[in-house]
């Protein structure tokens, strides 16, 4: 990636607003495993940070795709990956299929104020029968004059308890699994829309994880992203963004585990020298330093090829592979060298251990990529 003066002036922008506004009260978020997301995506789209590629028409500032690298990478470095997460859903996840090729109508309604901060979105795709496997979901969404009915439900919704609406994938038809499923948007304060329970995980503590269901919900068909049936392609588009967010989120994680860890080990004393001094230790910083650029350098890749309008289904694939397994490694290797206080539950490398464990399952497990990527180097196994 080459970066310019404008982009560094938004990354310092970026960060000074992160350091002000979100890390002092990130410890205390985590605790009450929620955090107040009304609040802090208004502040952030006060200051157009919600909108930073998105179109001008409908308030966002019209950058390309490299910006979104940078916002990744600057949220990658808050000590609670909750926050950062529940963030990139709003910009990276939610509205991207919605700002490409949602009516200028559904724009206004829904883009334009999810921008400025003033609504909350979520993504609404997996279900408790259909994480990674897409194909199979359930929710259906029948016609019924102007308006579509949905029933269902889905599952592992992240900002689902504050959520205003979801860009939901659903059912619209009995056509082959991947000709009949449509985006629609779905306002979460509907009748029918169910938020059945805030979910307890292992980690991301901060960012509220729901359980919806639909009984019955009536929604415009007007609120429909691009054509009937088409909703499978357009949420795989998505993806292909969602994972390039995740793996470029990572690295900055795995930047900040590394640092600390030296600077934590350089100070412990063992044995009458410092931790770091033990050639175990500093040589395996060295090593996950040399991972860590090489998957930041597929991860430019990547984008400098979306960038240019090409398909990066098999990169985005690789960089979302390699980020969940590198992540797992770092922290699980950090946490080693800080020894019993790497225990604690309260360490900043235990929350980076139980957070690390969500990006080889969330948005498409580790198998799953390495499925999508067989495929397109043909040796997949065909079905019997």
């Amino acid at each position: 990636m080459l970066f310019t003066d404008e982009h560094e002036l938004v990354r310092k922008s970026l960060r000074s607003f992160f350091e002000r506004e979100i890390v002092p009260h990130c410890d205390a978020w985590e605790e009450e495993r929620i955090f107040p997301a009304h609040e802090v995506f208004k502040k952030m789209g006060n200051e157009g940070f919600l909108g930073l590629t998105k179109p001008e028409e409908f308030g966002g500032a019209g950058l390309d795709y490299s910006y979104a690298i940078v916002l990744a990478e600057e949220l990658g470095r808050l000590p609670s990956g909750g926050i950062s997460m529940a963030i990139g859903v709003q910009t990276d996840m939610c509205t991207p299929a919605l700002a490409r090729f949602g009516s200028d109508e559904l724009r206004k309604e829904w883009l334009a104020p999810s921008i400025a901060g003033d609504l909350v979105g979520c993504i609404g795709v997996s279900e408790v029968g259909a994480g990674s496997d897409v194909a199979s979901l359930k929710t259906t969404a029948r016609k019924d004059g102007d308006d579509y009915i949905i029933n269902g439900g889905k599952m592992w919704i992240t900002n689902g308890i504050q959520a205003d609406w979801m860009c939901c994938l659903v059912n619209t038809s009995d056509d082959k699994a991947h000709k009949n499923k449509s985006l629609v948007i779905i306002p979460l304060a509907s009748k029918g829309v169910e938020r059945a329970r805030k979910l307890h995980k292992l980690g991301m503590w901060a960012s509220d994880t729901a359980q919806i269901f639909f009984d019955e919900v009536r929604v415009p068909q007007r609120y429909r992203i691009g054509a009937e049936g088409m909703g499978f392609m357009l949420q795989m588009l998505q993806f292909q963004e969602e994972r390039m967010w995740g793996a470029t989120n990572s690295v900055s994680a795995m930047d900040m585990a590394v640092a600390a860890t030296i600077e934590y080990t350089r100070d412990r004393k063992a044995f009458g020298k410092s931790i770091l001094d033990n050639q175990v230790v500093h040589f395996r910083m060295a090593e996950l330093a040399t991972e860590i650029e090489a998957l930041r350098a597929l991860n430019y890749r990547a984008a400098e090829l979306f960038l240019a309008g090409q398909d990066v289904t098999r990169l985005a694939s690789m960089c979302k592979l390699k980020a969940g397994r590198l992540l797992r490694e770092v922290a699980d290797s950090c946490l080693q060298y800080w020894g019993g206080m790497g225990y604690m539950w309260e360490s900043k490398i235990s929350r980076m251990f139980r957070d690390a464990r969500l990006c080889s399952i969330g948005g498409g497990a580790d198998e799953i990529m390495l499925s999508i990527i067989c495929k397109l180097d043909g040796t997949l196994p065909g079905k019997s």
